[in-house]
């Protein structure tokens, strides 16, 4: 066997994947299509629930240091309308002004700093697999080769060859919206207002955010503070464009006349993408040793969630592969792939939908929805429950087994204060490892005990915090919490529940291996 894992795709999904899998002790090997690391601007930014899964890896503060800009106020578009955040004064989604080149640029460091193999100019052209392995058909710089691995990811993109090589479905819906962005310095003939309003010579003034036209949808994000405005267009065509080919300031200047109506000149334009609009999930997450994640599983109808969804699609994928790697995967495990990142990608489909909804309707029926929409956004607990939704923090995984789970099963541990012998700590800083975590809280000596038997796979840590949610938390590597209990509640059976749960996520105990 050559590899543990063949990663094909080296965007933001395969290089978190590759870390991923380094972290847990795999060997993945990543193919790349492209010689080179393509310039063609695509996300601006980097969104959502993956920024605190960065920081329990101990990364945030590099990616933090590599943005292009000031971090935004959490000011969100969302269907035409915008999420203000910027009352709450712990907003539940946050971004990152992270171009996608750079975000690659830092995955890379971080795969080269733990030895993962990228091979770039090397196209995937077949694949086939069997009940033991994957084997991958190569056209390299020097000519085509073999190369075979336990299993294989597709981490291809819209496009995925590695999809329809599996024979996985990819239904859903294209919209015939073509979306045009730039950011642009502005000539002296138009002039930025306190309100982030534009006064334009021989129009007039252009409003702030987004207007809506017979013609399409125009957004302007302004302030008389920065000499980058960003502008964004939305226009029904029915021309199919690639994406690969960039787009011109001559396309976004035309585009804009057609929504506007008049000329809007632009001095400089700094970056320029397009983009159109795609509803699809892939019917299955894997195939036997073939497995998808990223675009090449789910297209959303909105910007700004892509990259998130994929980079926890990674997250969740990695440790169950690994475990499997290493023979110490329970039955079933590999599956709850599909299980839990599809209910994810449904979730985030949901609401990306739900923009479309909210954006494409031009009669008075949709304005009174954006209407009503935005009236129920300023009050504080809609707000968030939207945020978290985008975020995609809102996420509870379905916890299999007996009923009557903690309220925490399934979601996203937060970033507890711990106090113990060996000082002062964060849920988050054990998590830089990416190894389970059993956390006792309550200072349970025979929760301890029952953990023993799987003490080379799980870290152990005692520990108080002020407001304890559970007596003890079962933490998997992706920071999803496995199990937590009020140990009064039940005394009886804690010891049983916890094994059980180690048992159905890590494996059978050490004593029995």
């Amino acid at each position: 066997m050559d590899n543990d894992v063949i990663i094909v795709g080296a965007g933001p999904t395969g290089l978190m994947l590759a870390c991923e899998l380094r972290l847990a002790g795999a060997h993945p090997l990543v193919l790349e299509r492209y010689p080179h690391r393509r310039a063609t601007p695509k996300a601006g930014g980097l969104g959502g629930q993956i920024l605190e899964l960065l920081r329990y890896r101990g990364l945030l503060e590099r990616f933090e240091a590599a943005c292009t800009g000031p971090l935004p106020a959490p000011r969100f578009p969302f269907g035409g309308i915008h999420l203000d955040l910027t009352q709450l004064a712990d907003p539940p989604l946050h971004a990152l002004p992270l171009p996608q080149q750079q975000l690659e640029i830092l995955l890379d460091e971080r795969a080269a700093e733990l030895g993962v193999e990228i091979r770039r100019g090397h196209q995937v052209t077949g694949v086939v697999q069997d009940e033991t392995a994957v084997t991958a058909e190569v056209l390299g710089p020097d000519g085509p080769y073999q190369v075979t691995a336990r299993y294989l990811a597709g981490c291809d993109g819209a496009r995925s060859r590695i999809r329809d090589a599996a024979g996985i479905a990819f239904p859903g819906t294209t919209y015939p919206e073509v979306n045009r962005l730039a950011q642009v310095t502005l000539p002296d003939t138009v002039t930025v207002l306190g309100n982030g309003d534009l006064d334009v010579v021989g129009f007039g003034t252009v409003r702030g955010g987004f207007t809506r036209t017979d013609r399409g949808l125009l957004g302007v994000g302004a302030s008389p503070d920065s000499p980058v405005v960003s502008l964004y267009t939305t226009e029904d065509e029915t021309d199919e464009y690639d994406d690969d080919i960039p787009m011109s300031t001559t396309e976004f200047q035309d585009s804009l006349r057609r929504v506007l109506g008049a000329d809007l000149p632009v001095a400089e334009a700094i970056r320029l993408s397009r983009f159109t609009f795609k509803a699809r999930q892939a019917e299955h997450y894997r195939k036997g040793r073939i497995l998808l994640a990223g675009d090449a599983a789910h297209l959303f109808p909105a910007t700004g969630v892509a990259i998130n969804a994929g980079m926890l699609d990674a997250v969740n994928l990695a440790w169950k592969l690994a475990a499997d790697i290493h023979g110490k995967a329970p039955d079933g495990l590999l599956d709850t792939y599909h299980d839990e990142r599809h209910f994810a990608g449904a979730r985030t489909m949901l609401h990306t939908q739900a923009q479309v909804a909210l954006r494409r309707g031009t009669d008075p029926a949709a304005e009174a929805l954006r209407e009503v929409f935005q009236e129920l956004l300023a009050d504080e607990q809609p707000l968030r429950r939207m945020g978290a939704l985008v975020a995609g923090s809102d996420i509870r995984y379905p916890m299999p087994g007996s009923p009557g789970h903690h309220p925490l099963a399934g979601a996203f541990v937060p970033d507890l204060t711990l106090h113990s012998n060996r000082g002062v700590t964060g849920v988050g800083e054990l998590l830089h490892t990416a190894r389970p975590l059993l956390l006792d809280l309550a200072d349970r000596e025979d929760l301890r005990r029952a953990a023993e038997d799987w003490r080379t796979r799980i870290d152990v840590h005692t520990a108080k915090t002020d407001d304890r949610p559970a007596d003890a938390i079962l933490i998997r590597p992706d920071a999803h919490i496995a199990w937590a209990a009020v140990v009064e509640e039940s005394p009886d059976a804690a010891v049983p529940a916890l094994r059980e749960a180690l048992s159905r996520w890590f494996g059978a105990p050490d004593n029995h291996a």
